[in-house]
């Protein structure tokens, strides 16, 4: 029987986790390629033999999305699976649209084939929208479990950047570990709150071998969501985090919209500085379209280390790059904070952008007033420090959940900022995580 031709359309996490489950044994298929798009520098990669399996023992390449349609013509390509993340209905349609045109059938894979089973129970942190708060109910939860007593183990989704080959399977305990496994801004964004609350993190490439691992450690798996994707370990409690700041993201956006049919727990965070209307209508749109689930307010409390820094200064904000990218934010936390500090002035960062950062600014013009905390590789890291050293500021006010300091030198003191979830009705997460747990 000839092997149907097939591409995944992915940018390195949720297309790898896809073939994985779905292709890497499937005899009927031939995976031609991976395209990749969104996350900087992560084309012209191969998917190696010793991830991809028996089937493959050349790999795979990892190819731009701008060659799909070529792909399919000369591979004469009979499937293309769509497999990202925090995209617009709209958008995963256009490009179904274009594949049909060309000539393939255009799918996207069922979150329920693509989660793996757990002898451990599962709580999944999961969202309608990247930046709505899911590192800080990560943290919420994981300090739940350890009052209950429960050996946690966070897995995060991935974001596999590097040598896939090193990456199949990472254990995150130290901050040493971040730097044995040459971690970027935004893996060290995921990973540092929680070696810094005391808990084990994994993540990798091949979430098979990474559940297993934890599972020899935990009492409860925590799974760590990435952008609006579906949780890759079946959960026992699904709580999905619903954003008043974009109010009707929760019916439009894919496959958050998943995310937000299919949760136990609706969690409408960020309540204290949404408009009221964007509240109300969020609420409705639980009440409405998953009636099923509990669902409750939080606010997200943000606190600045050192306000005395930024009262009356020209402030440099940095916030968590994700969140003004494809998340398609303008502000986060560390606007918030600057602003509420009496900061005279939010430098506007756009002309002080150095390399890589410019084009950032022209794909997302949406974060022009904020700088994104991009760092997808040394020389990215690089150029988001000469960025801040050139700007005309006095303070640098840091919204990321790390600290930058670590790994950048700058020629500006800086000011930090956490956020932490509060619930407005206390007790109700910690009772249906004690149900789901045992």
């Amino acid at each position: 029987m000839a092997r149907r031709n097939v591409v995944i359309m992915g940018a390195a996490g949720r297309d790898f986790h896809n073939f994985n489950c779905l292709f890497r044994d499937d005899a009927s298929a031939r995976v031609v390629a991976f395209t990749a798009t969104q996350i900087p520098n992560i084309d012209g990669r191969r998917y190696p033999p010793e991830l991809a399996g028996s089937l493959y023992p050349e790999g795979i390449p990892i190819l731009p999305e701008g060659d799909l349609e070529r792909l399919i013509r000369e591979h004469d390509v009979d499937e293309v699976w769509f497999s990202y993340s925090d995209v617009p209905h709209s958008y995963v349609m256009e490009v179904g649209s274009r594949v049909i045109g060309w000539g393939a059938h255009f799918g996207v894979c069922s979150a329920r084939h693509t989660m793996l089973p757990s002898s451990k129970p599962v709580v999944a942190v999961t969202a309608v929208r990247t930046g709505v708060g899911k590192s800080q109910t990560t943290r919420y939860l994981a300090r739940i479990l350890k009052k209950l007593g429960k050996k946690t183990v966070a897995i995060r989704h991935p974001m596999p950047y590097g040598d896939l080959t090193k990456q199949v399977s990472q254990r995150f305990a130290t901050y040493d570990d971040l730097d044995r496994h040459e971690c970027t801004i935004e893996e060290r964004e995921e990973y540092e709150p929680h070696i810094d609350n005391g808990f084990v993190v994994y993540a990798g490439v091949d979430y098979e071998k990474i559940l297993r691992r934890a599972e020899q450690e935990a009492d409860v798996i925590l799974w760590d969501g990435g952008n609006n994707d579906t949780a890759f370990i079946r959960p026992d409690l699904q709580l999905t985090l619903v954003d008043p700041h974009r109010p009707g993201h929760e019916l439009s956006y894919f496959p958050g919209h998943t995310n937000f049919l299919t949760a136990q727990l609706l969690v409408v965070n960020k309540v204290n500085t949404a408009e009221a209307a964007g509240v109300e209508q969020v609420l409705e749109s639980c009440r409405r379209h998953n009636p099923s689930a509990r669902v409750i307010q939080c606010a997200s409390a943000v606190t600045l280390d050192q306000p005395e820094l930024v009262r009356g200064k020209r402030a440099l904000v940095i916030e968590d790059g994700p969140t003004l990218t494809h998340g398609g934010m303008t502000y986060g936390a560390g606007w918030v904070a600057a602003k509420d500090a009496g900061a005279a002035e939010i430098v506007d960062p756009v002309p002080y952008a150095v390399g890589s950062l410019r084009d950032v600014y022209e794909s997302y013009p949406n974060s022009r007033k904020i700088l994104p905390a991009m760092g997808y590789g040394d020389a990215q890291v690089r150029e988001l420090e000469a960025t801040i050293n050139a700007a005309a500021a006095d303070v640098v006010v840091e919204g990321t959940p790390i600290d930058l300091s670590r790994i950048l030198s700058v020629n500006k003191p800086i000011a930090n900022v956490s956020y932490e979830l509060e619930e407005m009705e206390p007790g109700v997460i910690e009772e249906m995580v004690r149900a789901a747990v045992g």
